[in-house]
């Protein structure tokens, strides 16, 4: 795994290893990005279950601001971060998503864009969406960008966030979500 594009361009990640850990792949990753455009420069990012970091790290590579890393384990996080000399740049903490969702470090910041890429078919992206406290990171003109099996529903039933688009990437669809009413 390695950073598609940007100053970072071709720097080599640290990897989860198992086979329970499914990375989100170069060419999904590139597709998003080209999706996004110039959306990702000066955004301010948050990264959930980010696991190895590199969505938000990639973010950084095409000129993001910062970027929050939010996982469990971080460890690799910041092997990558310091691999890709973005430390700096970045926030990383260390936590359960679903728990201990809204970190006090949190309050009061608002995002860009944000990367939901849990683990497939527990249902996350759900859980994470309909948080109270979620609605509130996220800026007027903010985008979530949630990776799921394509197998698996995505079913947001907290308005004003819908699906304005939709990419399948072999076993995995890319949502992308916003404020529909804006």
């Amino acid at each position: 795994m390695r950073i598609i594009s940007g100053h970072c361009k071709g720097r080599k990640l640290v990897t989860l290893t198992g086979r329970q850990i499914r990375p989100t792949s170069d060419r999904t990753r590139e597709a998003v990005f080209n999706i996004l455009g110039q959306k990702v420069k000066q955004a301010k990012v948050l990264d959930l279950f980010a696991g190895t970091g590199a969505m938000g790290l990639e973010a950084l590579s095409r000129g993001a601001d910062h970027t929050t890393f939010i996982d469990l384990a971080c460890g690799i996080i910041h092997q990558n971060l310091k691999r890709c000399r973005l430390e700096d740049k970045s926030t990383v903490i260390c936590c359960n998503i679903l728990t201990d969702f809204l970190p006090g470090r949190l309050k009061g910041q608002r995002f860009d864009l944000v990367f939901i890429d849990p683990p497939y078919g527990k249902g996350y992206i759900e859980q994470t969406l309909e948080q109270a406290s979620f609605a509130d990171l996220i800026n007027e003109n903010g985008i979530i960008i949630a990776e799921q099996a394509c197998k698996e529903s995505l079913n947001i039933s907290c308005p004003p966030l819908g699906i304005y688009r939709q990419k399948k990437y072999s076993k995995t669809m890319i949502s992308f979500i916003t404020n529909l009413t804006k």
